[in-house]
C-alpha cells in the first residue's frame, strides 16, 4: 500500500507560491523575501529535489541496475534542458524585441548581455549554459546537478558517501573564498571565454552542489530505511533557539539596527553561506517536530502545485516576465496592477497544476486499461518536483 506525503507536496506548492510572490515586481515582494530568517524557498526546493531524486533513483538502481538508473536520469536531464531552451526562446524571441523597442528597462536589464553580444552569440552561450540570464539561471544549476547525480550515486555507493561528502564540503569551502572567480579566470585564459562573470548566473554551483549532495545522501538512506528522525524531539529546543536568534537578526538587519559588513558572506544566498545552512536546518527540525500541527495546511491547491512543480515553475517565470514588461518604467508595482498581476499569476499556476493533474489522471487510466505490469519506482511523478510516495 502506497501513501502520498501530502505535507511535502503542499510544502513544495507553498514554495512555488513563495518564489512567485518574491519574483513578481510588486510591493508584496518586499514582505515575502526571506520572512522567516536567512533562507528562501530556493534552499528547500533544491534540498527536497535532491532528497527525492536520491531515493527514487537509488531504488531504480537496486531493482533494474545502475545502467537503467543512468539512462533514466539522462532522459530526465534532457527533458529539463528542453524546458530551459523553450524559456530562453521566449526571452530572446518575444521579450527582447519588446525591451528593445519600448520603455521596458527592467526587461532590458535582465537581458543586457543579449543586447551587447547579439542574438546569435547570446543564444549559443545560453544553450551551452554559459550565459545564464537572471531568473533563467536556476534551471541550469538544477540541470548540471541532475546530470552529475548518476556519478554521485554510483561513487557514493561504491566507495562510501563519506568521501563524496568530504569532496563536496571541500568544494563548498573553496567557494567561500572565491573559487568560482578563480575557475572563471582559468577558463578565460585557457579557452578564450568572452563572457562577463556576472552574466553566468548569480548562483555559485561550487557552493550549492554540497546542498544537493547532502540531499542525495539522505535520500539514499531513506531508500534503505536508514533515515530515522527520532532525534528531532531532543533537538527541538536548541533548534528553536537558533531559529529565533536568526529571525531576530534578520529583522534587525532589515530595520538597519545591525550591519554585517564582511560577515554578510555567512548569510550570502548566492554563495550559500554557512549561516543559511544552519538557519534552514533549525527551521526544518521544527517543521518535522511539529508536523502534526502543520498537517492541516496541506490544502488541495498547494498539494496540486507541489505535484506539478516543474511545469508550474516554468509558468511562474513566464508570469514574472509578463509583469516586468507590464510595469514599464516603474521601479515596482504598487497600484491595482500589482493586485491583478499577483492574482493572475497565482491563477495561472493553479490552472497549470490542474491541467497537469488531469493529464496524469488520464495517463493512469490508460495504463490501468492495459496489461497489468509492475510500475517502476518513481513512475508517475517527477523526482525533485512532483509528489513522492512512501511504502
Amino acid at each position: 500500500m502506497q501513501q502520498r506525503i501530502g505535507e511535502l507536496d503542499a510544502l513544495r506548492g507553498l514554495m512555488l507560491v513563495w518564489i512567485t510572490c518574491t519574483h513578481l515586481p510588486t510591493i508584496l515582494s518586499t514582505y515575502v523575501n526571506q520572512p522567516f530568517g536567512f533562507f528562501a524557498a530556493t534552499e528547500g526546493f533544491i534540498f527536497l529535489s535532491a532528497l527525492f531524486t536520491g531515493r527514487i533513483y537509488f531504488r531504480i538502481a537496486e531493482r533494474d541496475g545502475y545502467g537503467a538508473m543512468w539512462r533514466k536520469l539522462g532522459m530526465r536531464t534532457g527533458k529539463l534542458y528542453c524546458y530551459q531552451l523553450l524559456l530562453l526562446a521566449f526571452a530572446f524571441v518575444i521579450e527582447a524585441p519588446i525591451a528593445a523597442h519600448g520603455n521596458r528597462p527592467a526587461v532590458h536589464n535582465l537581458l543586457d548581455f543579449y543586447f551587447s553580444a547579439g542574438r546569435a552569440r547570446a543564444f549559443t552561450d545560453a544553450a551551452l549554459m554559459l550565459y545564464r540570464p537572471p531568473l533563467l539561471d536556476i534551471l541550469p544549476i538544477y540541470i548540471v546537478l541532475l546530470a552529475l547525480t548518476p556519478l554521485a550515486l554510483t561513487l557514493g555507493e561504491r566507495f562510501g558517501w563519506k568521501y563524496a561528502l568530504t569532496a563536496g564540503f571541500t568544494l563548498w569551502l573553496l567557494a567561500q573564498f572565491g573559487f568560482r572567480s578563480f575557475v572563471y579566470h582559468v577558463q578565460s585564459r585557457a579557452f578564450g571565454l568572452h563572457i562577463p562573470l556576472n552574466a553566468m548566473g548569480a548562483f555559485d554551483l561550487w557552493a550549492w552542489q554540497l546542498w544537493w549532495l547532502v540531499g542525495l545522501w539522505l535520500g539514499v538512506r531513506w531508500a534503505k530505511n536508514d533515515f530515522r528522525l527520532d532525534w528531532v524531539k531532543q533537538m527541538a529546543v536548541p533548534a528553536a533557539i537558533v531559529a529565533g536568534f536568526f529571525l531576530v537578526l534578520r529583522y534587525a538587519q532589515v530595520a538597519g539596527v545591525v550591519t554585517f559588513g564582511k560577515s554578510g558572506l555567512l548569510f550570502d544566498k548566492w554563495d550559500f553561506g554557512v549561516g543559511r545552512m544552519i538557519d534552514f536546518t533549525a527551521v526544518a527540525v521544527l517543521a518535522i517536530r511539529f508536523r502534526s500541527v502543520l498537517r492541516p495546511l496541506a490544502i488541495r491547491p498547494l498539494v496540486m502545485l507541489g505535484q506539478s512543480s516543474l511545469s508550474v515553475f516554468c509558468v511562474h517565470l513566464l508570469c514574472v516576465f509578463f509583469a516586468l514588461t507590464l510595469m514599464k518604467n516603474d521601479p515596482v508595482m504598487r497600484d491595482w496592477r500589482a493586485i491583478v498581476v499577483i492574482l493572475g499569476s497565482l491563477s495561472a499556476l493553479l490552472l497549470t497544476a490542474k491541467i497537469a493533474t488531469h493529464r496524469r489522471a488520464n495517463a493512469k487510466g490508460t495504463r490501468a486499461s492495459g496489461p497489468k505490469l509492475p510500475a517502476p519506482p518513481g513512475a508517475g511523478y517527477e523526482p525533485g518536483f512532483a509528489a513522492e510516495k512512501v511504502v
